[in-house]
């Protein structure tokens, strides 16, 4: 079941930022840096994120959450995140389908590491095009994406 997260309650933030780690050090050890920002996260600047947040769950656990920013007909996707344990189970998917149905927008946008060919692989499977790749340092760098309705 996928439901909207309460982040001002301490106790969900907790849950989001349990699941947020490991899957962000899964993309660190892909792209070779362990410099991703949701990485430096704390319980105190994940709830002050000004994010929305939906988790999706199975029986009362959260396996996995997808946050975004919306902009009039425009949807940053800030995290797609899913602990490690529930990879291959298609969560990322039913996470992103979710947000596609629930909202009425023009364009979906999202950034990951250029060297994280899962994601890349995962936002190209369901219709995102390539805007631009952005060097952050000589071994980093981020691709951005973009989907339009």
């Amino acid at each position: 079941m996928i439901k909207k997260i309460d982040l001002s309650r301490r106790e969900n933030a907790i849950k989001v930022f349990n699941i947020q780690i490991p899957s962000y050090m899964v993309e660190a050890e892909i792209i070779g840096s362990y410099e991703i920002p949701p990485l430096k996260d704390t319980i105190d600047t994940l709830q002050q994120c000004g994010e929305i947040f939906f988790g999706y769950y199975l029986e009362e656990e959260l396996c996995g959450a997808i946050s975004i920013k919306v902009d009039h007909d425009e949807i940053d996707i800030h995290r797609l995140i899913v602990h490690p344990n529930h990879f291959k189970k298609g969560i990322a998917q039913m996470l992103l389908n979710y947000i596609e149905s629930e909202f009425e927008v023009g364009t979906i946008k999202v950034g990951t590491g250029s060297k994280n060919t899962p994601a890349i692989r995962f936002y190209k499977k369901n219709g995102f095009q390539k805007t631009k790749e952005v060097l952050i340092r000589e071994e980093l760098s981020l691709t951005f994406f973009e989907k339009k309705f």
